[in-house]
């Protein structure tokens, strides 16, 4: 059978298969969500042993790591842009590897931040290129879709780095969760070193130089849509972290599920991870701004639910299960569209584009996740507050990129009514 349109021909045209390339892509962002997501139940253990008295320090070993990646992030686009894909991507793999087997024998805590900080570095490469590589093969709809299913499957990780990250606990100490992460990611490389080829097409490289750089931040921060989309996605993945900094106090400290605080933990991220399969599937024929834009006010009506039921008092364990779970079904239909509406504009300067996009995102992000983590109390209510005000703020920035008109594009037809 003869390929239907271009999208079919290029992946006729592509050495990879269209499942592998989704896979490796999915595997290259699980790397950052391995080295936070596996570490949860170990951060009393490594407070204990590092001598971290106070349970919110211990939030610093993610924190750290974030800023880490963070600040890198305006390195990585850029180089991609100038050097082609494959080789900062490999560089950043191999920076991460040897900080996370080199923090297994820190001595002390300041010591293991300051190597999480350098795992962070080399983290960053592969939020950046990833994302490029797969703005380089797709657009619109298109990439939405992919995004979606690599999404979906990267998803995997935090349904089972808890869980992995408990059983060592149970068989070992923390120092091994980071050696299981270095190997983690070797494999990852050596996968990606063998399989996936240069993507970036050479008319698009651009020269590394100040100017250049500058431009291409000049032209991201001056484009409306992508700007402000860039915004929302920031604030909204706030929250996220804000949960991950606090979730082993939430679930074992308020609600004292001990060992099965992994189960549960799993439980939320499958569900993020069907949402986004259905995003996948009903993107192409409903669209970006129709799925997330809907998405978004559900977890705005949510959140502020939560919050007012937490300012009763108690939120009871199955109440408190059911609407943080139904909050994470909708992030997972608004952070692929955003990232999708907010990259459109800019294929032809993918890597920086995508940089100054995650670099936004990852800073931004972790400061307001870091605020609502080190506001937490011994309730949910500062979790609750930081989930209905980042909804409400995500909101406004997208309507300020849609110039007040929610669900179709700018200059779009209304929907019927």
């Amino acid at each position: 059978m003869e390929p239907k349109n271009t999208d079919d021909v290029i992946d006729a045209l592509f050495p990879l298969p269209r499942w592998e390339f989704i896979a490796i892509c999915a595997a290259l962002m699980a790397v950052n969500a391995l080295a936070i997501d596996i570490m949860l139940p170990a951060l009393q253990q490594i407070g204990a042993s590092l001598g971290v008295e106070s349970e919110n320090h211990r939030q610093f070993v993610i924190t750290a790591y974030v800023a880490g990646m963070g600040l890198a992030l305006l390195f990585y686009g850029p180089a991609s842009d100038r050097f082609g894909r494959r080789g900062p991507l490999l560089f950043g793999l191999s920076i991460y590897i040897l900080a996370a087997f080199a923090a297994a024998f820190a001595p002390s805590f300041e010591i293991l931040l300051v190597l999480r900080f350098i795992q962070g570095i080399g983290a960053a490469s592969t939020r950046v290129i990833a994302i490029s590589i797969v703005r380089d093969r797709y657009g619109g709809r298109q990439m939405a879709e992919i995004m979606s299913l690599v999404f979906m499957v990267f998803m995997i990780i935090p349904v089972l780095a808890p869980g992995i990250g408990q059983l060592i606990m149970l068989f070992s100490e923390w120092h091994m969760i980071f050696v299981v992460m270095s190997v983690t990611a070797l494999a990852i490389t050596a996968w990606t070193a063998l399989r996936m080829p240069e993507t970036m097409h050479p008319q698009d490289r651009r020269p590394l130089s100040l100017m250049s750089i500058v431009n291409g931040f000049r032209i991201v921060l001056t484009t409306r849509v992508s700007l402000f989309y860039t915004l929302a996605s920031m604030i909204i993945f706030g929250s996220l972290l804000g949960f991950i900094n606090s979730a082993q106090q939430v679930y074992v400290g308020i609600y004292g599920l001990g060992v099965w605080f992994p189960l549960v933990f799993a439980a939320i991220a499958a569900m993020m991870s069907v949402s986004s399969f259905l995003n996948s599937r009903l993107v192409i024929k409903l669209g970006m701004r129709r799925l997330s834009h809907g998405a978004l006010l559900g977890f705005t009506v949510v959140s502020a639910i939560w919050f007012a039921w937490s300012l009763t008092g108690w939120v009871p364990f199955p109440v408190f299960v059911v609407l943080f779970a139904a909050a994470m079904f909708q992030f997972g239909w608004i952070g692929s569209n955003f990232n999708a509406i907010a990259m459109e504009p800019l294929g032809h300067i993918a890597g920086t584009a995508s940089s100054v996009q995650s670099f936004m995102q990852t800073v931004g992000g972790g400061l307001i996740g870091a605020f609502i983590g080190q506001s937490f109390d011994g309730t949910v209510m500062p979790l609750a507050l930081g989930y209905v005000s980042v909804a409400l703020l995500g909101l406004v920035m997208v309507l300020i990129a849609e110039r007040g008109k929610l669900f179709s594009a700018p200059g779009a037809p209304a929907k019927p009514h």
